[in-house]
């Protein structure tokens, strides 16, 4: 089918095609950096630890930061839409040895003279895991003067490196803090170390940045390998600390239990919050990281942003590693179909949908629902991904992409 047939039918159904499209090339997506070399960074070459782990030796990964960026450069030739790269602290350019707590906006000039120029914004992470001074699992947490202050003043110089990336680059950096902090099995207090927590927060917050500049959020798990039992920074935690404090809450959908979806907690954040940060992953029975598909949750994730007008209010970002497949086509694959759900999203008849809801027309409303899902939806996604100059079907390139130089690493 051409493009206008899908546009006539689409109308039909009171659908815009034009102006979906239109919308979607300006919701921006941020790229996770750390898919192109299995989150090992610049800094530290040891495994992963804090109940985090990727696996699989795929050939081909990114050692150094002009090996990250080629395979970032040549991701972006294949996704559609508006462009931002997340980094992690790790992920420092510089000649020699930089201690996490001492990081200056100087180790990550080469990511900005690289980006900006090109129209690509950055988000940023402080890296709070696979270091020596995660002491028996704990960070911010630690009964450990000691160890607590070494991650204050490392978060606190991510906050200072993400509001001067965010005013370089004219659009708030989204800083987000994850810690692995948590116990293996059951504790014998649960409060001290939340009250720990609270007091590091306190701390690194009591430095202020204008929000033209920083968005800083908290990210919440449910547990993580080797603190199963218990994990001090949890959902109902930073969403109290978040609210009291004017800051963000970072939704991770791999990050609460399996019966439980992101997509619902949007709608219930949206309400009071102003903002709120996502990180979309697929959880294969825990938080397992696996590559985004375009599947129902996805789906419904999108639709939540779009039905409630909050692509300005949801800044979206990717998050999954897996080392056992091509990395750059994970990349490829996760990021288009992020952009994919949100066209799916976008080509509903919401407003129509949304009026039968309120009319109590309920037959009726489960009828257009189940009629849109036939409706010409990859005829329109084909002509998005033509005016945005990416090609619809890719894989050769990537193939050829490893043949020549991921092959060669």
């Amino acid at each position: 089918m051409d493009y206008q047939t899908a546009k006539k039918e689409y109308a039909v159904f009171g659908v815009d095609t034009e102006a979906a499209i239109s919308r979607l090339s300006e919701i921006p997506i941020s790229l996770h950096c750390w898919q192109g070399d299995d989150v090992q960074g610049f800094l530290n070459k040891s495994a992963l630890s804090g109940g985090i782990q990727t696996t699989g030796n795929y050939p081909g990964k990114a050692r150094t930061f002009e090996e990250l960026k080629q395979d970032l450069e040549f991701a972006f030739s294949l996704i559609p839409g508006k462009k931002r790269v997340n980094l992690h602290a790790i992920y420092a350019v510089s000649d020699g040895p930089v201690a996490l707590d001492k990081l200056t906006i100087k180790e990550f000039e080469p990511w900005l003279e690289w980006g900006l120029p090109k129209g690509i914004a950055f988000d940023f992470n402080p890296t709070l895991f696979s270091h020596p001074m995660v002491k028996d699992g704990l960070t911010l947490s630690s009964p450990d003067k000691g160890v607590r202050d070494f991650w204050i003043a490392h978060v606190k110089a991510c906050r200072a490196i993400a509001a001067e990336i965010g005013k370089r680059q004219g659009s708030p950096c989204l800083h987000n803090t994850w810690i692995p902090d948590g116990l293996k099995d059951v504790p014998a207090d649960r409060l001290s170390p939340r009250l720990r927590l609270k007091e590091s927060l306190d701390e690194i917050f009591s430095v202020k940045y204008s929000k033209e500049y920083i968005l800083d959020s908290l990210e919440s798990k449910v547990f993580g390998i080797g603190v199963e039992s218990y994990t001090v920074g949890s959902s109902e935690f930073y969403l109290n600390y978040a609210a009291k404090n004017d800051i963000l809450c970072l939704l991770d959908n791999g990050h609460y239990h399996p019966t439980e979806v992101v997509s619902d907690k949007i709608p219930s954040m949206l309400a009071f919050y102003d903002k709120v940060a996502l990180h979309v992953t697929r959880g294969i029975r825990w938080d397992s990281d696996h590559v985004v598909l375009f599947e129902d949750e996805l789906k419904e994730i999108a639709k939540e942003i779009v039905r409630n007008n909050a692509d300005k209010r949801v800044l979206i970002g990717l998050d999954y590693f897996d080392a056992s497949i091509n990395r750059i086509s994970a990349w490829v694959v996760g990021d288009r179909n992020m952009h994919k759900a949100l066209l799916y999203a976008l080509l509903l008849p919401n407003e129509k949908m949304k009026q039968l809801q309120n009319d109590g027309k309920f037959t009726e409303l489960m009828y257009e629902s189940e009629q849109a899902k036939t409706l010409p939806f990859g005829t329109v996604w084909e002509e998005y991904l033509r005016r945005q100059n990416v090609p619809a079907r890719w894989f050769e390139k990537v193939e050829t992409y490893e043949k020549e130089v991921l092959s060669l690493r």
